[in-house]
């Protein structure tokens, strides 16, 4: 699924763009420890996680895109590090629930 398709579907609007941003599967928590040991390569993201140390664990997992819920702002050390790295950023007004639900044509990331 695209960046532009995933921001439809979450009603969101996209906060880093980054245009080669594709997701095969979807993810959804907020225990970063556990996005890291089950989330996989190409995912995208859903989470109220707005901080720098998400996007480490996006770079290391190789998560393509965040679904920020709850309309969380995007600091500037977390947007500068997402476009170092490549990894795009969607905001979302839904919840964490809401998102995955409209995300429901993704299976789910397991590894």
């Amino acid at each position: 699924m695209t960046l532009a398709e995933i921001s439809e579907k979450v009603a969101g609007k996209v906060a880093i763009d980054v245009p080669a941003a594709e997701a095969s599967c979807a993810y959804v928590g907020d225990l970063l420890s556990d996005v890291m040991g089950h989330a996989g390569e190409g995912s995208v993201l859903v989470t109220v996680q707005n901080h720098l140390n998400t996007i480490a664990v996006c770079t290391l997992v190789g998560i393509a895109v965040i679904v920020i819920c709850h309309d969380r702002p995007v600091p500037p050390d977390m947007a500068e590090a997402a476009q170092r790295e490549g990894v795009a950023i969607i905001v979302t007004p839904l919840s964490q629930y809401a998102a995955a639900l409209a995300l429901k044509e993704l299976p789910p990331c397991e590894r």
